[in-house]
Protein backbone atom coordinates (compact mmCIF):
# COMPACT_ATOMS: atom_id res chain seq x y z
CA UNK A 1 0.00 0.00 0.00
CA UNK A 2 2.58 2.49 0.66
CA UNK A 3 4.28 1.51 -2.88
CA UNK A 4 1.08 2.06 -4.03
CA UNK A 5 0.94 6.09 -2.85
CA UNK A 6 4.85 6.62 -3.33
CA UNK A 7 6.07 6.44 0.64
CA UNK A 8 7.87 3.27 -0.40
CA UNK A 9 10.06 2.48 -3.44
CA UNK A 10 9.86 -1.43 -4.39
CA UNK A 11 12.63 -3.26 -4.85
CA UNK A 12 11.73 -3.72 -8.81
CA UNK A 13 9.03 -3.24 -10.72
CA UNK A 14 6.75 -0.61 -10.43
CA UNK A 15 2.70 0.09 -8.54
CA UNK A 16 0.56 1.90 -10.93
CA UNK A 17 -2.73 3.13 -10.65
CA UNK A 18 -4.90 3.02 -14.02
CA UNK A 19 -1.75 2.53 -15.03
CA UNK A 20 -0.38 5.67 -14.04
CA UNK A 21 2.21 6.28 -10.94
CA UNK A 22 0.89 8.02 -7.93
CA UNK A 23 3.44 10.77 -8.55
CA UNK A 24 2.07 11.42 -11.57
CA UNK A 25 -1.38 12.25 -10.74
CA UNK A 26 -2.09 16.44 -10.49
CA UNK A 27 -4.68 15.64 -8.09
CA UNK A 28 -3.99 12.39 -6.18
CA UNK A 29 -6.67 12.74 -3.31
CA UNK A 30 -9.11 12.63 -6.51
CA UNK A 31 -7.99 9.41 -7.64
CA UNK A 32 -6.51 7.44 -4.39
CA UNK A 33 -8.16 7.55 -1.00
CA UNK A 34 -5.88 5.75 1.19
CA UNK A 35 -6.18 5.15 5.08
CA UNK A 36 -2.64 3.86 6.19
CA UNK A 37 -1.80 5.36 10.11
CA UNK A 38 -4.44 6.85 11.57
CA UNK A 39 -2.09 9.32 13.60
CA UNK A 40 -0.84 10.84 11.16
CA UNK A 41 -2.58 14.16 11.89
CA UNK A 42 -1.31 17.10 13.80
CA UNK A 43 -2.79 16.54 16.78
CA UNK A 44 -3.04 20.80 17.55
CA UNK A 45 -5.18 20.75 14.42
CA UNK A 46 -9.19 20.09 14.50
CA UNK A 47 -10.75 17.85 12.31
CA UNK A 48 -12.26 20.38 10.21
CA UNK A 49 -8.47 21.75 9.93
CA UNK A 50 -7.03 18.98 9.03
CA UNK A 51 -9.62 17.92 6.51
CA UNK A 52 -9.54 21.77 5.21
CA UNK A 53 -5.91 22.00 4.53
CA UNK A 54 -6.23 18.17 2.39
CA UNK A 55 -9.04 19.73 0.13
CA UNK A 56 -7.01 23.04 -0.50
CA UNK A 57 -3.91 21.35 -1.31
CA UNK A 58 -5.76 18.87 -4.05
CA UNK A 59 -8.23 21.33 -5.49
CA UNK A 60 -11.30 20.19 -3.62
CA UNK A 61 -14.42 22.24 -2.56
CA UNK A 62 -14.39 23.32 0.79
CA UNK A 63 -18.03 21.85 1.31
CA UNK A 64 -16.55 18.30 0.56
CA UNK A 65 -15.13 18.61 4.17
CA UNK A 66 -18.48 18.93 5.96
CA UNK A 67 -19.94 16.15 3.75
CA UNK A 68 -17.06 13.39 5.06
CA UNK A 69 -17.48 14.54 8.46
CA UNK A 70 -21.08 14.02 8.44
CA UNK A 71 -20.45 10.50 6.46
CA UNK A 72 -17.90 9.50 8.75
CA UNK A 73 -20.10 10.57 12.24
CA UNK A 74 -17.76 13.08 13.30
CA UNK A 75 -19.41 16.72 12.75
CA UNK A 76 -20.33 17.22 16.09
CA UNK A 77 -16.58 17.02 17.08
CA UNK A 78 -15.41 18.71 14.28
CA UNK A 79 -14.28 21.50 15.65
CA UNK A 80 -12.02 19.35 18.19
CA UNK A 81 -8.69 18.62 18.12
CA UNK A 82 -7.62 15.64 16.81
CA UNK A 83 -4.95 14.80 19.27
CA UNK A 84 -7.41 14.76 21.52
CA UNK A 85 -9.32 11.97 19.85
CA UNK A 86 -10.25 8.28 20.79
CA UNK A 87 -8.71 5.31 18.70
CA UNK A 88 -11.72 5.23 16.93
CA UNK A 89 -12.30 8.52 16.20
CA UNK A 90 -8.86 8.48 14.71
CA UNK A 91 -9.62 6.07 12.53
CA UNK A 92 -12.94 7.99 11.20
CA UNK A 93 -11.01 11.05 10.73
CA UNK A 94 -8.78 8.83 8.66
CA UNK A 95 -11.43 7.09 6.50
CA UNK A 96 -12.96 10.28 5.88
CA UNK A 97 -9.39 12.32 4.62
CA UNK A 98 -9.43 8.89 2.12
CA UNK A 99 -12.93 9.66 1.08
CA UNK A 100 -12.62 13.41 0.44
CA UNK A 101 -11.77 13.45 -2.91
CA UNK A 102 -14.18 11.00 -3.52
CA UNK A 103 -11.38 8.80 -5.69
CA UNK A 104 -12.08 5.45 -7.39
CA UNK A 105 -9.34 3.33 -5.59
CA UNK A 106 -9.37 3.37 -1.85
CA UNK A 107 -7.01 2.07 0.58
CA UNK A 108 -7.48 0.71 3.68
CA UNK A 109 -4.98 -0.41 6.34
CA UNK A 110 -6.78 -1.90 9.26
CA UNK A 111 -10.17 0.07 9.30
CA UNK A 112 -11.69 -1.29 11.92
CA UNK A 113 -8.71 -0.88 14.71
CA UNK A 114 -10.68 0.87 18.08
CA UNK A 115 -14.04 0.72 16.56
CA UNK A 116 -16.53 -0.41 18.88
CA UNK A 117 -19.40 -3.08 17.29
CA UNK A 118 -21.16 -0.22 16.04
CA UNK A 119 -18.44 0.98 14.14
CA UNK A 120 -17.37 -2.02 12.66
CA UNK A 121 -21.09 -2.74 11.16
CA UNK A 122 -20.67 0.57 9.56
CA UNK A 123 -17.59 0.71 7.97
CA UNK A 124 -18.31 -3.06 6.58
CA UNK A 125 -21.46 -1.40 5.01
CA UNK A 126 -19.17 1.48 4.18
CA UNK A 127 -16.80 -0.71 2.32
CA UNK A 128 -19.27 -2.39 0.58
CA UNK A 129 -21.15 -0.43 -0.62
CA UNK A 130 -18.02 1.93 -2.64
CA UNK A 131 -17.62 -1.37 -3.67
CA UNK A 132 -20.62 -1.26 -5.22
CA UNK A 133 -20.52 1.70 -6.63
CA UNK A 134 -17.85 0.23 -9.16
CA UNK A 135 -14.66 1.81 -6.88
CA UNK A 136 -11.92 -0.67 -6.54
CA UNK A 137 -11.45 -1.00 -2.21
CA UNK A 138 -8.49 -2.77 -1.19
CA UNK A 139 -8.35 -3.54 2.55
CA UNK A 140 -5.14 -4.77 4.45
CA UNK A 141 -6.41 -6.68 7.96
CA UNK A 142 -5.32 -9.13 10.77
CA UNK A 143 -9.28 -9.96 11.49
CA UNK A 144 -10.08 -12.65 9.19
CA UNK A 145 -13.77 -13.05 10.22
CA UNK A 146 -14.72 -9.85 9.57
CA UNK A 147 -13.12 -9.96 6.11
CA UNK A 148 -15.36 -13.18 5.71
CA UNK A 149 -17.87 -11.08 5.73
CA UNK A 150 -16.42 -7.75 4.01
CA UNK A 151 -14.28 -9.27 1.13
CA UNK A 152 -14.97 -10.65 -2.45
CA UNK A 153 -11.91 -11.39 -3.33
CA UNK A 154 -8.60 -12.63 -1.23
CA UNK A 155 -5.25 -11.63 -1.90
CA UNK A 156 -2.08 -13.37 -0.22
CA UNK A 157 1.51 -12.03 0.07
CA UNK A 158 4.69 -13.99 1.43
CA UNK A 159 8.01 -13.45 1.28
CA UNK A 160 7.61 -11.22 -1.67
CA UNK A 161 5.41 -13.40 -3.66
CA UNK A 162 1.70 -13.66 -4.58
CA UNK A 163 0.85 -16.77 -2.71
CA UNK A 164 -2.68 -16.48 -3.68
CA UNK A 165 -5.25 -14.09 -5.32
CA UNK A 166 -9.19 -15.61 -5.83
CA UNK A 167 -12.35 -15.22 -4.37
CA UNK A 168 -12.80 -15.62 -0.93
CA UNK A 169 -15.34 -18.24 -1.70
CA UNK A 170 -12.97 -20.10 -3.42
CA UNK A 171 -10.41 -19.92 -1.19
CA UNK A 172 -12.94 -21.10 1.40
CA UNK A 173 -13.87 -24.32 -0.81
CA UNK A 174 -10.13 -25.09 -1.52
CA UNK A 175 -9.81 -25.58 2.46
CA UNK A 176 -8.82 -29.15 3.30
CA UNK A 177 -11.29 -28.50 6.23
CA UNK A 178 -14.38 -28.48 4.39
CA UNK A 179 -16.51 -31.78 5.60
CA UNK A 180 -19.86 -33.42 5.66
CA UNK A 181 -20.75 -34.59 9.35
CA UNK A 182 -23.22 -37.85 9.13
CA UNK A 183 -25.14 -39.20 11.39
CA UNK A 184 -27.04 -42.75 10.68
CA UNK A 185 -27.35 -45.86 13.41
CA UNK A 186 -26.15 -47.93 10.55
CA UNK A 187 -22.91 -45.68 9.89
CA UNK A 188 -20.72 -48.29 9.10
CA UNK A 189 -23.28 -49.29 5.92
CA UNK A 190 -22.57 -46.22 4.95
CA UNK A 191 -18.80 -45.71 5.49
CA UNK A 192 -18.74 -49.20 2.99
CA UNK A 193 -20.94 -47.43 0.04
CA UNK A 194 -18.75 -45.07 0.39
CA UNK A 195 -15.79 -47.17 -0.13
CA UNK A 196 -17.00 -48.97 -3.09
CA UNK A 197 -18.73 -46.13 -5.28
CA UNK A 198 -16.12 -43.85 -4.58
CA UNK A 199 -12.79 -45.38 -3.29
CA UNK A 200 -13.08 -43.55 0.20
CA UNK A 201 -10.31 -44.40 2.78
CA UNK A 202 -12.70 -45.05 5.80
CA UNK A 203 -10.97 -44.39 9.17
CA UNK A 204 -11.65 -45.12 12.69
CA UNK A 205 -12.94 -48.43 12.02
CA UNK A 206 -12.22 -52.15 10.24
CA UNK A 207 -12.71 -50.87 7.14
CA UNK A 208 -10.71 -48.67 4.86
CA UNK A 209 -7.16 -48.77 4.06
CA UNK A 210 -4.99 -47.40 0.94
CA UNK A 211 -5.07 -44.48 -0.56
CA UNK A 212 -8.96 -43.16 -1.53
CA UNK A 213 -9.90 -41.97 -5.17
CA UNK A 214 -9.87 -38.20 -5.14
CA UNK A 215 -8.50 -37.96 -2.11
CA UNK A 216 -12.59 -39.17 -0.31
CA UNK A 217 -11.77 -40.18 3.07
CA UNK A 218 -14.47 -41.31 5.56
CA UNK A 219 -13.76 -41.14 9.42
CA UNK A 220 -15.58 -42.65 12.07
CA UNK A 221 -16.45 -40.30 14.53
CA UNK A 222 -18.45 -42.87 16.81
CA UNK A 223 -20.44 -45.93 16.07
CA UNK A 224 -23.29 -43.18 14.56
CA UNK A 225 -21.25 -40.28 13.03
CA UNK A 226 -18.96 -40.35 10.29
CA UNK A 227 -16.77 -37.11 8.95
CA UNK A 228 -16.29 -37.35 5.10
CA UNK A 229 -14.14 -35.43 3.15
CA UNK A 230 -13.87 -34.89 -0.23
CA UNK A 231 -17.34 -35.16 -1.50
CA UNK A 232 -19.86 -32.36 -1.55
CA UNK A 233 -23.18 -33.03 0.91
CA UNK A 234 -25.24 -34.11 -1.90
CA UNK A 235 -23.49 -37.08 -3.22
CA UNK A 236 -22.69 -38.20 0.31
CA UNK A 237 -26.95 -38.18 0.78
CA UNK A 238 -27.20 -39.89 -2.66
CA UNK A 239 -24.61 -42.71 -1.86
CA UNK A 240 -26.79 -43.19 1.74
CA UNK A 241 -30.18 -42.75 -0.48
CA UNK A 242 -28.58 -45.61 -2.60
CA UNK A 243 -27.59 -47.89 0.14
CA UNK A 244 -30.95 -47.54 1.77
CA UNK A 245 -29.38 -45.68 4.79
CA UNK A 246 -31.44 -43.54 7.59
CA UNK A 247 -30.03 -40.14 8.06
CA UNK A 248 -30.85 -38.43 11.43
CA UNK A 249 -28.52 -35.83 10.59
CA UNK A 250 -26.01 -34.69 7.03
CA UNK A 251 -25.01 -31.57 7.88
CA UNK A 252 -21.96 -29.27 5.61
CA UNK A 253 -19.31 -28.24 7.65
CA UNK A 254 -17.23 -25.11 6.16
CA UNK A 255 -13.88 -23.58 6.78
CA UNK A 256 -13.72 -20.30 8.38
CA UNK A 257 -11.15 -17.99 5.94
CA UNK A 258 -8.84 -17.85 9.17
CA UNK A 259 -8.58 -21.65 9.10
CA UNK A 260 -8.55 -21.56 4.91
CA UNK A 261 -5.70 -18.64 5.26
CA UNK A 262 -3.33 -20.53 7.81
CA UNK A 263 -3.63 -23.33 5.59
CA UNK A 264 -2.24 -21.60 2.78
CA UNK A 265 0.54 -19.73 4.81
CA UNK A 266 1.08 -22.29 7.56
CA UNK A 267 2.85 -21.03 10.55
CA UNK A 268 4.92 -18.46 9.03
CA UNK A 269 4.93 -15.28 10.76
CA UNK A 270 6.27 -13.42 7.16
CA UNK A 271 2.69 -13.46 5.26
CA UNK A 272 0.69 -11.19 5.64
CA UNK A 273 -2.79 -11.18 3.57
CA UNK A 274 -4.66 -8.38 2.27
CA UNK A 275 -8.51 -8.67 0.90
CA UNK A 276 -10.38 -6.95 -1.81
CA UNK A 277 -13.91 -5.64 -0.98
Amino acid sequence: MRMVVGLDRPSAGAALVGGRRYAEFRHPLREVGALLDAKAVHPGRSARRHLLAMARSNGIAAGRVEEVLGLVGLEEVAGKRAGSFSLGMGQRLGIAGALLGDPGVLLFDEPVNGLDPDGVLWVRGLMRSLAAEGRTVFVSSHLMSEMQLTADRLVVIGKGRLIADAPVAEVIASSSRNAVRVRSPRAAELAARLEEVHGAVVRGGPAGGGAGRGGVEAVRVSAEELVVTGLPVDRVGWAAFEAGVPLLELREERASLEEAYMELTGTSVEYGAGVRA
